[in-house]
């Protein structure tokens, strides 16, 4: 099974890549973030045509999530903390594979930035949340995949530049920590765990030739808990669409579960 994360910034903008890009690929699932529309103007019937099911927590212009899948999935909710900014940005879903229930949890973390603003204080109150409902969900089931845009990047090695992101929201120490905290909850970064020292970047801006000089940053990321890492067999960052016309600055991040 390929489950994929990907920020499209708009779903409707980027149609005809993502599209493209589940022809190439065909990944089983894959949770979109930033699809910046509502239900009633998401493009359901484009990805209908090519099989899979949607699963749409939407929001007008901004933010939003979305989950598709080859295979209908079952428990769908799209609320599991309360959000003092009532944003859409976390939709989930259950699984079944090799026996075992797997919670599938795809997210959109606020950016922060600037971090001398509410953004900023936003962004902590908000994986402040996500860590308390983790609590209590790995209480109920401790097999669980976290995907998606988590707007941090986790150590320097994920930047092209450290020393030029030492007070921005997605390097800030402050926020580093938020992350280390979810992963000792019983997870792993998965990427990590399949390639301890190679570069990952899944962002790439859209201004100063970012993507042509390779200045990126690792922002997306799937974290695996303990008792599901044995079924990772592989991480990988597909580039492709980032090479593409109209594309957007994310691409995706793909997992390999045995």
């Amino acid at each position: 099974m390929i489950i994929s994360s990907w920020n499209v910034n708009s779903v409707r903008a980027r149609i005809e890549n993502i599209k493209e890009y589940l022809k190439k690929f065909s990944p089983d699932i894959v949770m979109m973030q930033e699809i910046k529309t509502q239900e009633e103007t998401y493009p359901y019937d484009d990805l209908k045509s090519l099989k899979y099911e949607n699963y749409v927590y939407g929001q007008k212009s901004y933010n939003g999530v979305a989950i598709i899948s080859k295979k209908k999935l079952s428990n769908i909710k799209k609320d599991i903390f309360k959000d003092k900014n009532k944003q859409s940005r976390i939709i989930t879903a259950d699984i079944k594979l090799k026996k075992k229930d797997i919670k599938i949890i795809n997210i959109y973390t606020p950016n922060g930035n600037p971090v001398d603003t509410e953004k900023y204080t936003y962004k902590l109150y908000w994986l402040e949340s996500l860590n308390k409902k983790l609590k209590s969900l790995l209480k109920e089931n401790e097999n669980i995949i976290i995907g998606g845009d988590f707007n941090i990047i986790p150590s320097p090695e994920d930047v092209h530049n450290p020393k030029g992101y030492e007070d921005d929201a997605l390097f800030r120490l402050e926020i580093r920590k938020k992350l280390r905290e979810i992963i000792n909850l019983g997870f792993n970064d998965a990427y990590r765990y399949i390639h301890p020292d190679k570069e990952g970047y899944t962002f790439w801006d859209y201004t100063s030739g970012a993507w042509q000089k390779n200045n990126g940053m690792r922002i997306d990321h799937f974290l695996v808990s303990n008792s599901l890492i044995n079924l990772v067999k592989d991480v990988k960052i597909n580039k492709y669409p980032r090479g593409r016309l109209k594309p957007s600055d994310h691409t995706p991040i793909e997992i390999e579960l045995a």
